[in-house]
């Protein structure tokens, strides 16, 4: 695969859990190189409609090399789905699609610093041209909110020997590249998961936090709910614990009649109707995937359907 190219995870069958009508209007929220969305818009008519969006300036400067009028392309992140729908002119769309974590454009640019594999300013914003980045943040954090960044993020059992060695090295100099905070964590993770770098959970922790990949997710879930038109699609496609562990959540939770107080007077006929129901089961990358493309082999894919009946 080469630098700036990205492999779509789970292509054809995240597109056909959108159930792509060739008139509807769907969004992609995290559009990358566009591989997704230009699966999309091959099955979408001459009436249909995708809006996607990306936090990343360098995918939308990037555009997946698409052409299309009925692609409308959004420098926002997830969390914003709803302004980007009005600002659009949209009410409800037909299918949503998730594409969580970060892509192999991001990964494979050194100078991103994403990757402790390459030595590079330690930076790993997603958006670019907003907040903090890593190596700002390591500067100031107290040892107790880096540890528990580390930990929570990263699910990381050496989180406190990590935080400290980062607070000791930072007396010296800043900890301000890829190569020195992966030299770091390698000398005080003493065990790990055979074909696991040491340094590996604690660089997607910082990435996680310093982008606010949670947050964003818990933002935007109830949007894509309150967007859907009825039997619209959400599709969402995870690549760790934390991420699907939300999904799974959530999903479940709308999944579910409202809880009502104890002893009400309410015939079952008579309580509200789930806002979603699940599709199908969790779906994995296919062994012949994960062959072509090894960075799908954590990714898992959920599929949810809006109810008909709360439109009622």
């Amino acid at each position: 695969m080469s630098p700036g190219s990205h492999t779509p995870v789970l292509l054809q069958a995240a597109v056909a859990g959108l159930k792509v009508r060739a008139d509807g209007v769907y969004v992609d929220c995290t559009f990358g190189r566009g591989g997704h969305s230009r699966e999309t818009l091959a099955r979408l008519g001459r009436q249909g409609r995708l809006i996607a969006m990306d936090r990343d300036p360098a995918a939308i400067a990037a555009h997946g090399g698409i052409d299309d009028e009925r692609l409308k392309l959004v420098h926002r992140n997830f969390s914003g789905l709803r302004e980007v729908l009005d600002a659009c002119g949209v009410t409800q769309v037909d299918g949503i699609l998730l594409d969580l974590g970060v892509s192999s454009p991001q990964l494979d640019d050194g100078a991103r610093g994403f990757s402790f594999r390459v030595d590079a300013p330690l930076d790993m914003r997603m958006d670019t041209s907003n907040g903090a980045t890593v190596a700002e943040w390591l500067a100031d954090a107290p040892e107790q909110e880096i540890r528990e960044v580390i930990r929570n993020y990263g699910e990381e059992r050496f989180a406190k020997q990590i935080a400290a060695a980062i607070v000791a090295a930072r007396a010296g100099h800043p900890v301000a590249t890829t190569r020195e905070l992966a030299g770091l964590v390698a000398k005080v993770v003493r065990t790990r998961e055979p074909g696991q770098d040491p340094a590996t959970r604690t660089f997607q922790a910082l990435r996680i936090y310093i982008n606010q990949e949670l947050e964003e997710l818990i933002n935007v879930l109830p949007q894509c709910v309150a967007a859907l038109a009825p039997e619209g699609r959400l599709v969402v496609i995870s690549f760790h614990s934390l991420e699907d562990r939300i999904v799974k959540r959530f999903m479940r939770e709308q999944s579910q009649p409202p809880r009502m107080p104890a002893r009400l007077p309410l015939r079952a006929a008579d309580l509200p109707h789930p806002k979603l129901s699940l599709i199908g089961k969790l779906q994995r990358p296919t062994h012949d995937e994960v062959l072509v493309n090894p960075r799908a082999r954590s990714a898992v894919m959920r599929v949810a359907e809006r109810n008909r009946e709360v439109f009622a």
